[in-house]
C-alpha cells in the first residue's frame, strides 16, 4: 500500500514534487525526512534541489562532506580508478589500493594503531569493533551511554539509545548496559557535578558485571543524541575506569572524527587514548567506507573471524586516500577550529537575544543549538525547532535536527567565515520569525 505523501514546510517546486511522489510509491517508509528538500547536485558548500534552487549546506550530508561537495581532487581520483576496476573482493584476494588507504589512514592516528579492518559504513565499523572487543577479551558484556547512537544493525543497535523508535520491536538485544552521559544542560547540574554523577553510575555498573565486561563504547561528543559535549574530566574518568576494570575503550568517531572538531579524532580534545576506534562518514570523501582500527595486540582475531564483500572497495579507497590527503594539505582541522570558534561566538550572541535558544555548545564545526520553550524551564521545543528548520530551508539554508530539541550545525570543513555569516544570518532570521 502506498503511503500518503505529506509535504513538510512549503510545498516544493514541480520537479521535486514529482520525485517525492515517486519516492512514496517505491521507497521504504522507514526513512525520516525533516523537510521536502529533493537533492539534485552540489558543489563546495552549496547544494541544489531538483528545481534548481541553491541552498547553503550546514548539514554536509550528515557530516560526511568535510572536503566539500564534488571536491575536484576526490572526483578525479574516483574517475581514474573507475577506468581501471571498481571491485576486487578484498577479503578473498589481495589488492594494493585498500592497503594504501589503510597505510594513509594510520598516518593520521596515534602510533599505537597499526591494524585496520575496512567496511562500508559507520554501523559496520561499530559492529567490527564490538566483535573485536568480544573476541580479544573473551567477555560478553558491553556498556554504552544513554542518548548514544552507534548504528542500526543489530549489534550496534543493541548499544544505540538515542530515540525509542530506533529500538522498538527489535528486541531481544545483545548484552549491553546503559548508563547516564553527562548532558548537564538537561540534567540541570554543574558540569563537574554531572561528570562525577555519571562516572559513579558507570563504576557501579562495571562492578555489577563481575569482571565480564568486554568494552565501553562512547562517542566523545554525542551526535544523534543532541551534539552533547561532555566535561574533559568525564572522558578521562571513563578511560581510568576502563583500565581499572580490564575493559576496552571503544571510541566511536563516525560523526565526530576527520577533523570535524579540529583534531583528527575528537577524543584527542580530551587528552585520552582509546583502544579501538571506529571511523566512517568523511573518510570516504562521499563514498561508503568504514574503518575499525586498533593495535596489533588487540586486533588479534584469526582468519575467518570477520570479513565482508565490499570492504576495501577500490573506488571508495581511491576517494578516501584523496579526501584524507586533501584534509591534511588544506589544514581543514585548523579551519574547523577557526570558523567553528567564530560561529560559536555568533551563536552565543543569538542565544543571548532570543528566549527560545537555550544552549549553544560544540567543538570545531560540530555545534549544537538547543531550542527550548523558555530559558528558565528549559522545556523541549520540538515544534519550534521544526519551524526553524522549515523557515531556514525556505530561505536557502539546510540544517538537521539532533536529540529531542537540538539543531546541529555541521557544515563542510572548507566553509569560510563569509559563508558562515550568510548561514547564521538566515538562521537568526528563522529564529526571529518563529519567536514572533
Amino acid at each position: 500500500m502506498n503511503r500518503q505523501i505529506k509535504f513538510i514546510c512549503r510545498k516544493p517546486g514541480p520537479k521535486s514534487v514529482a520525485i517525492i511522489r515517486r519516492d512514496g510509491k517505491a521507497v521504504s517508509s522507514s526513512a525520516t525526512r525533516e523537510y521536502s528538500f529533493v537533492f539534485k547536485s552540489a558543489r563546495g558548500c552549496y547544494v541544489y534541489d531538483a528545481d534548481g534552487r541553491r541552498y547553503l549546506d550546514f548539514a554536509a550530508g550528515i557530516a560526511v562532506m568535510n572536503v566539500g561537495h564534488t571536491n575536484p581532487e576526490v572526483m578525479k581520483a574516483m574517475a581514474r580508478q573507475a577506468k581501471i576496476a571498481a571491485h576486487a573482493g578484498f577479503y578473498d584476494f589481495y589488492a594494493e589500493l585498500p592497503v594504501k588507504f589503510t597505510e594513509t589512514l594510520l598516518t593520521f592516528l596515534p602510533k599505537q594503531f597499526d591494524k585496520c579492518f575496512l567496511s562500508n559504513s559507520g554501523t559496520e565499523s561499530i559492529e567490527a569493533a564490538y566483535k573485536l572487543a568480544r573476541w580479544h577479551t573473551n567477555k560478553k558484556w558491553v556498556i554504552a551511554f544513554k542518548g548514544c547512537f552507534h548504528g542500526r544493525t543489530m549489534g550496534s543497535l543493541s548499544m544505540t539509545n538515542s530515540k525509542p523508535v530506533q529500538r522498538e520491536r527489535f528486541s531481544p538485544f545483545l548484552p549491553v548496559k546503559h548508563v547516564p552521559f553527562p548532558y548537564y544542560y538537561r540534567m540541570k547540574m554543574e558540569p563537574e557535578e554531572c561528570s562525577q554523577h555519571c562516572l559513579n553510575a558507570l563504576e557501579k555498573t562495571m562492578k555489577q558485571l563481575h569482571g565480564n565486561l568486554a568494552a565501553v563504547f562512547m562517542e566523545p561528543i554525542q551526535g544523534e543524541g543532541g551534539y552533547v559535549v561532555p566535561p574533559k574530566s568525564f572522558v578521562r574518568g571513563v578511560r581510568k575506569l576502563c583500565n581499572e576494570h580490564g575493559a576496552l575503550l571503544c571510541d566511536d568517531e563516525v560523526q565526530a572524527g576527520c577533523y570535524r572538531t579540529g583534531t583528527f579524532l575528537a577524543i584527542e580534545n580530551f587528552g585520552v587514548l582509546p583502544d579501538i576506534v571506529s571511523l566512517s562518514k568523511a573518510i570516504g570523501g562521499g563514498l561508503p567506507l568504514g574503518a575499525t582500527v586498533a593495535s596489533s595486540r588487540i586486533m588479534d582475531w584469526v582468519p575467518g573471524s570477520h570479513a565482508n564483500t565490499f570492504g576495501g572497495n577500490l573506488i571508495a579507497c581511491a576517494a578516501g586516500i584523496s579526501a584524507l590527503n586533501y584534509m591534511r594539505k588544506k589544514k581543514l582541522g585548523q579551519n574547523a577550529k577557526s570558523v567553528g570558534s567564530y560561529m560559536m561566538k555568533r551563536l552565543g550572541e543569538i542565544r543571548d537575544d532570543y528566549e527560545i535558544v537555550g544552549d549553544v555548545r560544540g567543538l570545531g564545526l560540530m555545534i549544537g543549538v538547543e531550542i527550548v520553550k523558555d530559558k528558565k524551564s528549559r522545556k523541549i521545543a520540538e515544534k519550534e525547532r521544526a519551524q526553524i528548520l522549515c523557515k531556514a530551508s525556505e530561505k536557502g539554508l539546510i540544517l538537521l535536527p539532533a536529540g529531542e530539541s537540538v539543531i546541529r550545525v555541521c557544515p563542510p570543513l572548507i566553509i569560510s567565515k563569509k559563508q558562515a555569516d550568510q548561514g547564521l544570518d538566515i538562521f537568526e532570521d528563522a529564529v526571529k520569525e518563529v519567536t514572533g
